[in-house]
């Protein structure tokens, strides 16, 4: 095939022997969406972990008491004038009534079937792609384990957090975008993303990278399909609260200077555990290798080649972009394992085990969620304990906390103990606060920074990591403050003349 033909080949979803392959997959659903579920469910007590869930549920019944979205944080001693920009408001009215309703186990049950909603449309991507049924098993269930990445903890991707809204999104954009033909659905789509979550800026790239294609092939239907569906986009946007200020709140998320003390935003190799992060390696390296094995091939889908070099490269700056390459790479992949295995790999047998194994997934579902709900929870970095201790000591103190028991906080005591910091950052904060606060993140104690911190925000008390002992010693031995409360995570210190008020 030549390079005319190349960039002139339809994509996937256009060709009759596409649809059929697709059409007659339904073992490799059935097969990938029960394991996956199941695995997924397993693990429903670490897709709690994510220490923003607490202020997210807070946020939610706020909204739902008020009416409306507020535009101050209620909870922070700290914030000045500063608005508060909830990019996520919509998910957080969601899991506030699911929590009411359901507790934690609807929360749960809500992420994994987002998670379940991203293997069916990666699964009918492969398919369609005209990728065998076995291989489109193991590239999907391959990518599916991985992209959650579950070593980052708590910065995972298919978790209780708004995040899994933007995961579900890019992977609907993406295969739509790929079959050609419901991009008039994208718009209306992004009306709900953008009140959801503020990843909504990647439906970006996804369309551009299509239309640009497109504009390469001189695919003029595409490009024009492309374009106005990218125009209808950028107007959904303005369909929120915020209005044009949604902008505001995500430009105060995107390169601002308090990342750097953010895992998800740092780079894939700070992030990088061994072994755990190793079968995340072997499959980017067996992408690379196989890409530049069969780089002359024309099955593979050019959008999802670029996007998928795109988002890796991305990935090793910024190591929340690494979901995005094991997503994008699932129909490259599924093409390249298919042209390795044996023909009798799609023989009707193995593709009936796959049902047969798909079944007894199903099954064991019901039993897997039984399992593991008594153990759903929020994290116990704060306990209800020592959220109580708190309030009867501490509610009319200064508290600095520190930021990943901030959302825990506001969750168990609704601002009765004011806050000092949080995960929303720069959504709901200062800049010179968070300046302040930045200087404090470090194993040793700068004596400088603190001395100031204190000084300046007339902080009384300071709850911190247990395990923290430079800061112990500083405190305590230096400073002459008091221990007054240690729980299992965290530590109370009070300067003496605090506690005996």
């Amino acid at each position: 095939m030549d390079a005319r033909e190349d960039w002139s080949r339809p994509g996937i979803g256009d060709g009759r022997a596409a649809s059929g392959r697709y059409l007659d997959g339904v073992e490799v659903y059935v097969f990938l969406i029960a394991f996956l579920t199941v695995f997924y469910l397993s693990n429903g007590a670490l897709l709690l972990g994510h220490y923003d869930l607490g202020w997210h549920l807070a946020a939610g019944d706020l909204i739902r008491q008020r009416g409306e979205v507020p535009f101050q944080d209620p909870w922070a001693f700290t914030l000045g004038d500063r608005q508060w920009y909830n990019l996520s408001w919509l998910w957080d009215v969601m899991a506030s009534v699911l929590y009411q309703h359901t507790g934690f186990a609807g929360i749960v049950l809500m992420v994994v079937a987002c998670g379940a909603v991203i293997t069916l449309y990666l699964t009918f991507c492969g398919l369609s792609s005209g990728a065998s049924a076995p291989a489109v098993c193991i590239a999907v269930f391959a990518t599916c384990l991985l992209y959650p990445c579950y070593e980052a903890s708590p910065n995972m991707y298919l978790a209780a957090s708004p995040n899994v809204a933007t995961m579900l999104f890019a992977v609907i954009f993406y295969g739509e975008c790929l079959r050609r033909r419901n991009w008039f659905l994208l718009p209306p789509m992004m009306v709900a993303w953008v009140n959801l979550h503020g990843g909504f800026m990647l439906a970006f790239p996804i369309l551009g990278v299509f239309a640009g294609i497109a504009l390469l092939r001189r695919d003029w239907t595409n490009f024009r399909n492309y374009c106005l569906a990218g125009v209808g986009c950028v107007l959904a946007i303005f369909v929120n609260p915020l209005g044009w200020h949604v902008y505001d709140g995500v430009r105060a998320t995107l390169g601002h200077f308090i990342q750097a003390d953010i895992g998800e935003w740092r780079s894939y190799f700070f992030n990088m555990e061994l072994p755990g992060s190793l079968p995340g390696i072997v499959y980017a390296l067996t992408f690379v290798v196989l890409e530049l094995r069969y780089r002359n091939t024309t099955r593979v889908p050019l959008e999802a080649r670029v996007l998928a070099w795109l988002f890796l490269c991305l990935g090793l700056y910024q190591f929340r972009y690494t979901a995005f390459f094991f997503i994008f790479s699932s129909v490259p992949m599924a093409l390249h394992i298919d042209r390795l295995l044996p023909k009798r790999f799609s023989s009707f047998e193995v593709r009936r085990a796959m049902l047969a194994a798909g079944v007894v997934g199903v099954l064991l579902l019901p039993f897997t969620f039984m399992q593991v709900r008594p153990a759903l929870a929020l994290p116990d970095m704060l306990s209800e304990d020592d959220a109580r201790y708190l309030e009867a000591h501490t509610s009319h103190a200064r508290l600095l906390n520190h930021w990943n028991v901030g959302g825990l906080l506001i969750f168990r005591t609704r601002g009765s103990v004011p806050v000092f910091v949080d995960g929303r950052a720069a959504t709901a904060y200062p800049d010179e606060l968070l300046r302040d606060y930045h200087e404090l993140v470090r194993w040793d104690i700068d004596a400088a920074s603190w001395d100031k911190v204190i000084s300046k925000y007339k902080i009384d008390a300071v709850l911190w990591i247990r395990a923290h002992d430079p800061l112990r010693q500083f405190l305590v031995g230096e400073r002459g403050w008091k221990e007054q409360y240690t729980g299992a995570y965290v530590s109370l210190y009070t300067r003496q003349d605090a506690s005996s008020r």
